[in-house]
């Protein structure tokens, strides 16, 4: 079982150009899409949050229970669902703004526990920078670490959610101790002021950048560096990509038996580079179509 913990929320995708266009609501957040794939890619899948009993947080488990998603874990609450109004420029890259006060994810509390049977749990965006459920997530990353389970990190950096840059930047790097795999874009790499080698140093085991159409690289702590490049394709909009490449690299990486520092270790240059290619496909696939459509099993070819 991999474990996604964070947000859920509803997307408000403009459908033309200007400030008052109209807006499609859309299922959304980081973690959730990354759920969303991992589900459809065909990995056994938990979700880890807090929903709103509104219409949109039926929505949400919804999407979840059809991509194959075990939402036992999903905590429930009467706060309204979080929105995320995106922005798309004439290249389809996404910007967003967010109405999360008062919203039920950002209420989230430590569960009593995982899933028994849990060999991974992914972290990343909103959830780790809204009180007071960031501390929450923060508590779970750590236990999860301490318990020698397998943890990714993808920030995925929303600059007009943090308040104090230099606060969330200490404590990111209080965080990679308990990181086993790093992923996050070259934005995020520029916002944040390190470097991957710096990141390896503090914790993981690998740090994936991602270059967007140019596509990924990786960062081994034994000092190895692969990249491959991004897969063409006629880009509707990116909303989803990065979290569909956090899910290929997790499926990837547990079809190879690879969810273990140790075992990331042993991965070589022909391991790297096949699971890198298959997240740029992934993702490829993501950006062929509006909003976070991550691909099915069946339209990707085995890691």
């Amino acid at each position: 079982m991999i474990v996604v913990a964070g947000e859920a929320l509803i997307d408000l995708v403009p459908q033309g150009t200007g400030a008052l266009a109209a807006l499609r609501p859309a299922l959304g957040g980081g973690p959730y899409n990354t759920a969303v794939a991992l589900g459809r890619l065909g990995s056994p899948t938990a979700f880890c949050s807090r929903t709103s009993n509104d219409a949109f947080g039926e929505a949400l488990l919804d999407g979840l229970r059809e991509a194959g998603v075990d939402v036992s874990a999903v905590q429930r609450g009467p706060e309204p669902t979080t929105l995320a109004v995106a922005t798309i420029d004439a290249s389809g890259s996404a910007a967003y703004s967010f109405y999360v006060d008062g919203t039920a994810d950002r209420l989230f509390t430590v569960p009593d526990q995982l899933p028994a049977d849990t060999r991974a749990v992914s972290f990343g965006t909103c959830s780790l920078v809204l009180e007071p459920g960031a501390s929450a997530y923060e508590q779970v990353l750590r236990a999860s670490a301490a318990r020698g389970v397998f943890t990714a990190l993808d920030p995925n950096i929303r600059a007009g959610l943090i308040p104090d840059a230099d606060a969330y930047r200490a404590r990111f790097e209080s965080w990679l101790p308990s990181v086993s795999l790093l992923k996050l874009s070259e934005e995020d790499a520029r916002w944040l002021g390190g470097s991957p080698r710096a990141w390896l140093a503090a914790g993981p085991s690998a740090v994936v950048i991602t270059r967007g159409g140019d596509g990924l690289s990786v960062f081994t702590r034994e000092g190895a560096e692969y990249s491959v490049p991004g897969e063409k394709v006629d880009v509707v909009d990116t909303i989803g990509a990065g979290d569909t490449v956090n899910a290929a690299l997790l499926h990837g990486l547990s079809a190879q038996n690879a969810l273990s520092a140790e075992a990331l270790s042993g991965l070589g240059a022909d391991g790297w580079t096949r699971l890198l290619r298959f997240a740029a496909r992934a993702a490829a696939i993501t950006c062929s179509r509006a909003g976070a459509e991550p691909p099915y099993a069946t339209e990707v070819d085995a890691v």
